[in-house]
Order: structure tokens, then C-alpha cells, then sequence
């Protein structure tokens, strides 16, 4: 059986942790700052933890995470 194909768009965006944890970014982080509160920036600065319910469906998009 062939080899799978990691999908580059995911694994840019998708961290993977020590223990095997998913962490994401946030949307509108990216630019156009200057107009953002602090307390948003700081916010934005966090990445969270992918969701129970996605990791199934981003774990095929990573088969080898």
C-alpha cells in the first residue's frame, strides 16, 4: 500500500503537541491590529485546543501526527 499524503494546508496551520494534542490559531489575528483592544490581542495571541469533535476529521487530514 502506497504512503499517505499529509495535507500541507492543515499541517501549516495545526500544531502538534508532546502528547499528541492538536492546538489551532485563531481567526483575525493576522493583521489590522492597530484598531484591536489589548484584551483582544492577548486573546489572539492564545491557541487553543482543537476540538473532541474535529479531531477526527483533521487526524485524516495528519495521518502521521
Amino acid at each position: 500500500m502506497g504512503k499517505l499524503k499529509t495535507h500541507q494546508g492543515s499541517a501549516k496551520r495545526i500544531r502538534v503537541t508532546g502528547r499528541k494534542r492538536l492546538l489551532r490559531g485563531r481567526q483575525l489575528g493576522g493583521h489590522l491590529m492597530v484598531h484591536k483592544s489589548a484584551k483582544r490581542k492577548r486573546s489572539l495571541r492564545q491557541n487553543p485546543a482543537v476540538e473532541a469533535v474535529d479531531i477526527a476529521r483533521i487526524g485524516r487530514l495528519l495521518p502521521y501526527r
